[in-house]
């Protein structure tokens, strides 16, 4: 790679970094902030949880695609910074929130505004040559990873100084990496590669249809559905799950958060590139989605803190999987329509995350409710399971039939 596309890849990884690190900071501190709202218990506390995040993605649903498309048009730059500025309002609005409503306000803007990830997915393509896709994909879950590791421990020691106090930290950081975006981030989509914006192909059913042009796409589809859904009894019971079940603060979840992280830069940084030459993308995907089915399923029976934090170590050398998908993914599509494509996926992403959330969270408060027949606070950790096992098998025949078409 030469130095230019190097030096746009390290600007992306910070404006993912310092995002990442925000969205950390608030984790251990919403359930809190939830029961304060509401008056509820941390039961009812997931269940209003879950459909935050729903809140949040049925609008990353509906204008991901949006914006995906407009930064075909006019570059990802301009779009990231608009994504970034929405990001900061809206914790701003967590921050002041007098009641319940304007959480879910909140989540609103920043689902309508979450391309963030969706354009820098998009520059990444950008600045990739072919055989560096599933490496460079690989730096999004560095940036992920560290941010992580940051951004939850500073958040459950921010959340001793009380509930509002991340959010206002979390305000601030995305304001500063909306600046640093702004006097630094370059271009990365040369005006021969843009296209016109196309209102049929940005609405959200148009832009899953156009997924439909790319048969490897296509037929990964399924297993990308059910990984994504797994992943939420992780995503979003994570912190319910082990106050429930250790009795611990919002500063032992930022700590158990930030070791998740760095596991999280340690795979992605290091064994990504690794692994990945050595097994090949497709038995990449195989070994990493079978070693997420471990760790849920550990998760599921721990019965002692420190077992969290063993566990996890299986878990996030699972993540061998992500990258290696996304780097067949993205193959099979042109310059000029990798923003659709990411948009499109971000789409799937948060399709699922209608559907994944209140699955969850609705199992954790069910089996931990007064009413429950069996107490099991795991539950949805071996829902997640299971879901991985179907994925595994729907991208195995997904990858046979690939071949039977090509030989």
């Amino acid at each position: 790679m030469s130095a230019q596309p190097k030096a746009a890849l390290g600007f992306i990884f910070i404006t993912l970094l310092i995002d990442v690190t925000g969205i950390g900071i608030i984790i251990p501190v919403l359930p809190r902030l939830i029961s304060e709202l509401t008056g509820g218990n941390l039961s009812e506390a997931s269940r209003y949880g879950g459909w935050l995040m729903f809140a949040y993605a049925i609008m990353q649903f509906l204008f991901s695609p949006v914006l995906g498309g407009l930064s075909d048009q006019f570059g990802r730059r301009p779009v990231l910074l608009l994504s970034l500025f929405g990001f900061g309002l809206d914790y701003l609005l967590l921050a002041f929130a007098p009641n319940i409503g304007w959480l879910f306000l909140g989540r609103l803007l920043a689902g309508v505004m979450g391309a963030s990830f969706t354009t820098a997915t998009a520059y990444i393509a950008d600045i990739s040559t072919p055989g560096k896709r599933a490496r460079n994909f690989g730096m999004v879950g560095v940036a992920f990873g560290l941010g992580f590791i940051i951004g939850p421990v500073l958040g459950g020691v921010l959340g001793q100084f009380g509930s509002r106090v991340p959010f206002l930290a979390a305000a601030g950081l995305t304001f500063l990496n909306w600046l640093y975006g702004y006097l630094v981030l370059p271009e990365s989509l040369a005006p021969e590669n843009r296209r016109p914006f196309n209102w049929r192909r940005a609405n959200p059913a148009g832009s899953l249809a156009q997924l439909k042009k790319y048969p490897v796409i296509t037929g990964l589809i399924g297993s990308l559905i059910f990984i994504y859904i797994a992943g939420y009894a992780t995503q979003s019971t994570w912190t319910y799950f082990t106050m429930e079940r250790f009795g611990w603060d919002e500063k032992w979840v930022g700590y158990s958060l930030g070791f998740v992280g760095l596991m999280v830069a340690i795979v992605q940084g290091g064994l990504i590139g690794v692994v990945v030459p050595k097994l090949g993308a497709e038995r990449a995907v195989y070994t990493g989605l079978l070693l997420y089915s471990v760790g849920f399923i550990l998760f599921a029976f721990a019965s002692q803190s420190w077992m969290m934090f063993a566990f996890i170590i299986p878990y996030a050398l699972g993540g061998i999987a992500g990258p290696s998908l996304q780097g067949i993914i993205s193959g099979q599509v042109p310059p000029n329509g990798q923003g659709e494509l990411q948009g499109a996926l971000t789409s799937l992403i948060s399709l699922t995350s209608i559907v994944g959330p209140p699955l969850m969270t609705n199992l954790f408060a069910f089996f931990t409710g007064r009413s429950a027949p069996l107490y099991f606070p795991g539950a949805p950790f071996l829902m997640g399971a299971v879901l991985t096992l179907v994925s595994v098998f729907l991208a195995k025949r997904s990858f046979t039939r690939t071949r039977s078409r090509t030989s």
